[in-house]
């Protein structure tokens, strides 16, 4: 099989139709062919890869340019899936309120679950000591507790997976040299953001397991580090799925018109509104803001509660009022959904491929979903698959987003 994959060295350096990726110093005429005189060559070039590539100083053959793009665009999709299912699973985590029921954390101890009676008891009795259970479930059994720590435990394990996902390939791709200069330093940080992400998780779940004396409202993370903790993981979802759609996705040569310049900067910027809105539903999550007013569109009798600046000083209603956390994140989707119409009757206006309108078509359609699946949510007080199915949602919007992007991104000359 290695041999028929990689075929012996001279029979490749013999095929006139191939050229190696070497150095040369000199200019030299090559006789009998009409390519004519080769140029020479700055200190440091090389000449293009047509179908295999020769590392430097180590003489292996790596894969054709062509072929390791699809195969790096291929691995970051994958990449990508495995940090939505990271968020859906995490999202589920928060809302059967089971984010607490792991009060330490070890990277490699804690990946063995309790097997007996008696660990299970000891890992119960740890629980016990925090407030979660002090204040909120001080009469859980057992049987309940082993549900919402496995809860949490699944998370956990799955952000491991998440880790390996991106580190064990990246490191066997950069060894046999299928990344590019630029493409190593875009995996260095995104294998980087990974590690970021686990310090950050345990971080946010440490909020949630200290004492406040002075509070008797139910324990709960602090909705400033779970909105972080989302929110890097959205950028590394974004990054990675972006990379990914660049490398195997064929760039439409469109005419560079002005109509197209405002269509590329309206996708972006509709790009920024949804992922702002996924973010501010971490808020919403953080402080059970869904539950405060379960009506649309207004929100009980008014269409501007009388309590959305109870906090001060003012910027404090922002982010910790949970009226105003709402608020603000219904004026966001529908600011969102507003955009991605207008988006859609700007494509329709221009002359595109249709791999292009079936994007902005299908990002019509998810926009819609999304704010029916969001109020269904509110009006039937945010049940667990309901409100998990409104999470997936926004990731399919941000996809279907930065699909469209890529569509329309600039070919470079």
């Amino acid at each position: 099989m290695q041999r028929l994959l990689f075929p012996p060295l001279k029979t490749l350096m013999g095929s006139q139709c191939l050229r190696l990726l070497v150095p040369r110093a000199a200019p030299r005429t090559q006789c009998g062919c009409s390519c004519g005189i080769r140029h020479p060559l700055r200190p440091g070039q090389y000449s293009t890869i047509s179908e295999v590539s020769l590392q430097s100083g180590r003489g292996t053959v790596s894969l054709p340019a062509k072929a390791a793009e699809r195969v790096v665009g291929r691995w970051l999709l994958v990449c990508s899936g495995t940090v939505a299912g990271a968020v859906i699973l995490g999202g589920v985590t928060r809302l059967t309120e089971s984010g607490l029921s792991m009060v330490d954390w070890h990277l490699i101890k804690e990946m063995k679950p309790p097997t007996s009676q008696e660990e299970w008891k000891t890992e119960f009795q740890k629980y016990q000591q925090f407030p979660e259970f002090k204040i909120l479930n001080h009469d859980m059994t057992l049987a309940e507790f082993k549900f919402i720590w496995y809860m949490e435990y699944s998370h956990r394990m799955w952000g491991r997976l998440v880790g390996l996902a991106y580190i064990l390939p990246a490191a066997y791709f950069w060894r046999k040299g299928w990344l590019s200069r630029g493409m190593k330093g875009r995996v260095l940080a995104l294998c980087g953001l990974v590690c970021f992400q686990g310090l950050l998780g345990w971080y946010m779940v440490k909020s949630g397991l200290e004492e406040k004396p002075d509070s008797h409202d139910i324990p709960r993370v602090s909705q400033y580090r779970l909105a972080a903790h989302l929110g890097s993981a959205l950028v590394l979802y974004c990054a990675s799925m972006w990379t990914s759609l660049s490398l195997l996705l064929p760039q439409h040569k469109l005419p560079e018109t002005r109509q197209l310049l405002w269509l590329r900067r309206c996708a972006h910027g509709t790009a920024g509104l949804v992922f702002l809105t996924a973010l501010s539903g971490a808020f919403v999550a953080g402080l059970d803001a869904g539950l405060v007013y379960n009506s649309f569109p207004k929100m009980g009798e008014s269409w501007i509660p009388e309590d959305l600046f109870t906090f001060s000083p003012i910027l404090r209603n922002v982010f910790e009022n949970p009226t105003m956390v709402q608020f603000d994140h219904r004026i966001l989707g529908i600011t969102s959904v507003t955009a991605v119409t207008v988006l859609y009757f700007l494509s329709r206006r221009m002359p595109l491929p249709r791999r292009t309108k079936v994007a902005a078509a299908t990002l019509l359609a998810l926009a819609y979903t999304q704010v029916g699946l969001g109020i269904s949510t509110l009006l039937m007080y945010v049940p667990t698959p309901l409100a998990a199915t409104h999470q997936s949602g926004s990731l399919a919007l941000l996809s279907v987003a930065l699909w469209l992007m890529s569509e329309l991104r600039r070919v470079p000359k």
